[in-house]
């Protein structure tokens, strides 16, 4: 049904504490909420719907758009050509977007040259999971526990919490830490060249080079901050559009045990609004109650980013 919806232009509203940030308009079926500053452990970014509902980016955002078609809805949390490590907070009410801490500090993601920040405009599917209690039949890999990471390859530079319909085209399965922690890559159904790319074949041919530096970017990333490359299953193969739309159904069905607490959800947050039959289910005010029970932002100031820095690696 939404797939037959309008699109409707709507004001995305931007709040630090209580002061509001000039809005800025987009074209959306989604409002999002900015709270705290960014490059800050105080900053938010929560979501609402276009009555001005707050939603959970998690739950309440539909996976597919349009089944027959393979359309599915991807959140973005971080644009390409940026390195702050953004992410669907898991674990706190209504699952806002948030800045990832390790051991005490934000985290960036490190320039590997010539590469500045994420190559592509990086997010997730919503209503997927990756279940840390299921060993996966052909990397034989628990998942990570998250949503299933989504690369976007179009043109455009998009924005954080940007909710876009998207194409599979193939996957990469990156094994971190024993767990599996799929990568699909994606086009965007509005980009210029969408019409041209179906499978992951045609990323080859239209995009030469973007799969091997992909493959590069994964191994790497974390080399600079005195890790290991990471590994791969299939020794780092890109599978195809039919596998990976086979790893994201299962991980929606996972997400479905899930919310429906038919398995160990652990930590995870599955309060929603818009989930019929579920027993984390809310009502609209008793998320907003939810939401403002959060502690306000304490204005605390933005952090060193250490986004100009380089590194080369041989």
């Amino acid at each position: 049904m939404r797939a037959l919806l309008p699109l409707l232009s709507v004001v995305r509203g931007w709040r630090v504490g209580a002061a509001a940030r000039p809005p800025r308009r987009v074209m959306s079926l989604y409002l999002t909420e900015e709270r705290g500053l960014p490059h800050s452990e105080d900053y938010r970014l929560f979501f609402k719907s276009v009555a001005g509902h707050y939603i959970s980016a998690f739950h309440d955002i539909p996976l597919k758009v349009d089944s027959p078609k393979n359309l599915f809805n991807m959140v973005v949390e971080i644009p390409r050509w940026t390195n702050a490590k953004m992410e669907i907070s898991t674990e706190e009410p209504m699952n806002p977007i948030k800045q990832d801490v390790k051991s005490g500090k934000l985290r960036f993601i490190p320039n590997i040259f010539p590469h500045k920040g994420y190559i592509w405009n990086y997010g997730a599917f919503p209503q997927t999971w990756e279940d840390p209690y299921q060993k996966d039949k052909d990397t034989n890999c628990t998942g990570d526990n998250d949503p299933v990471d989504v690369c976007e390859i179009g043109s455009k530079v998009l924005s954080r919490g940007d909710v876009i319909q998207v194409k599979i085209l193939g996957i990469l399965a990156l094994i971190d830490q024993d767990a599996t922690d799929w990568k699909i890559i994606t086009i965007n159904v509005n980009d210029p060249e969408a019409e041209k790319f179906h499978d992951i074949d045609d990323v080859k041919k239209f995009k030469p080079g973007y799969l091997e530096a992909t493959l590069n970017w994964f191994r790497l990333y974390k080399v600079p901050d005195g890790k290991p490359e990471n590994k791969f299953a299939f020794n780092g193969e890109f599978k195809n559009k039919a596998f990976a739309i086979e790893v994201v159904n299962n991980a929606h069905e996972c997400w479905k045990a899930m919310l429906m607490k038919k398995c160990d959800h652990g930590a995870i947050s599955c309060t929603n609004v818009h989930v019929c039959d579920s027993p984390f289910r809310c009502s609209p005010e008793e998320a907003r109650s939810l939401i403002e029970s959060v502690p306000a932002p304490s204005m605390s100031k933005e952090v060193s980013k250490e986004e100009e820095r380089w590194h080369f690696l041989d």
